[in-house]
């Protein structure tokens, strides 16, 4: 009796051993988890988190995804609370952001706030329907106009835009929805403008087009931006080609740069496998292949536009790596 007594406590001990070695070696493997807070799914930072999360995701090391959200200034509170490691966010917002000013002005600085890579220039988009006869900014006073959702960074470019041709909230009768929601609202003739800060193409501007709804993209252009530019340097000169959306001619805007970032408190040796991975040939074939914009997003222009955010350490490691850093 003993000794079966015994025979079952060595039996156990196996058993007990092994799964403990089974949960070591399954710890020494655990993945690191990157999420990438990006955008609303009609948007632009949606498709290009994807393409950017599947092409970088090396498992068991490195399990990446792309993340719908609200947009930058959503994507810089869900890593200061840790919802998501990294996220894409407009590059004004991102200095606001670590240095306690503009929108987060009266708010704690997000001094952890660590650059990854410059990706493409963001292009604002006003697409007004052509039945309300909106020739320029001045026009949309008492029109319904959405400027996009509360934590995008579009609300804030639409807000200073208008702002620089003496158009309040007060003279538009604002709305406060996504791309896609506001395309729909075009169709029906229930909304007549809306703004989006994205690239080019668009998918919800690019589908409204080409249901003949009868859509045009006003200028953001002549001295009013001019002077705009001067005071906010983020906004650069820009231009949405012709029949980038159907029967649309090229159109003279402003652009700000869309910025990966993520927190000082991510792993310098994370950072540094997602930044190499970032400027690999299998993520250069995804980009070139998988969206319009992902051509635009080049190890050359990686750290344009990054003085207002630190590179993390991880991410300054590989730059010096590939000799783009001393």
């Amino acid at each position: 009796m003993a000794l079966r007594f015994r025979s079952k406590l060595a039996a156990a001990g196996l058993v007990l051993g092994g799964a403990a070695l089974a949960a070591g070696l399954a710890f020494a493997q655990a993945p690191a988890f990157f999420r990438i807070g990006t955008g609303g799914t009609a948007g632009t930072y949606y498709p290009i988190g994807g393409l950017i999360a599947n092409a970088i995701s090396n498992p068991p090391q490195l399990v990446a995804t792309a993340v719908a959200s609200n947009g930058s200034v959503a994507n810089v509170n869900a890593i200061v609370s840790g919802a998501a490691e990294s996220g894409f966010v407009q590059a004004d917002v991102a200095y606001w952001a670590y240095s306690g000013t503009g929108v987060f002005q009266g708010k704690p600085k997000v001094e952890e706030l660590r650059s990854i890579a410059n990706l493409y220039p963001e292009s604002v988009h006003l697409v007004v329907r052509k039945a309300a006869n909106v020739k320029s900014i001045a026009d949309l006073k008492g029109k319904k106009v959405s400027l996009d959702e509360p934590g995008s960074g579009t609300l804030l470019n639409a807000k200073a835009i208008l702002g620089a041709f003496g158009v309040t909230e007060k003279d538009i009768k604002a709305e406060f929805v996504k791309p896609n929601q506001a395309a729909e609202q075009m169709k029906d003739g229930s909304l007549d403008a809306f703004f989006f800060t994205g690239g080019f193409p668009a998918a919800a501007i690019s589908e409204l087009a080409s249901t003949g709804s009868g859509i045009d993209i006003l200028p953001i252009a002549g001295p009013e931006i001019d002077k705009l530019r001067k005071e906010s340097p983020f906004f650069s000169a820009d231009e949405i080609p012709a029949d980038t959306y159907k029967g649309v001619g090229a159109v003279k805007t402003v652009a700000v740069g869309a910025h990966w970032v993520t927190s000082s408190k991510i792993s310098a040796d994370t950072v540094y496998a997602v930044t190499k991975a970032l400027w690999n040939d299998k993520t250069r074939a995804a980009l070139d292949a998988g969206h319009a914009k992902g051509k635009a997003i080049r190890k050359e222009t990686a750290l344009s536009g990054l003085q207002g955010v630190p590179l993390h350490a991880g991410a300054e490691r590989f730059y010096k790596e590939a000799g783009l850093l001393k």
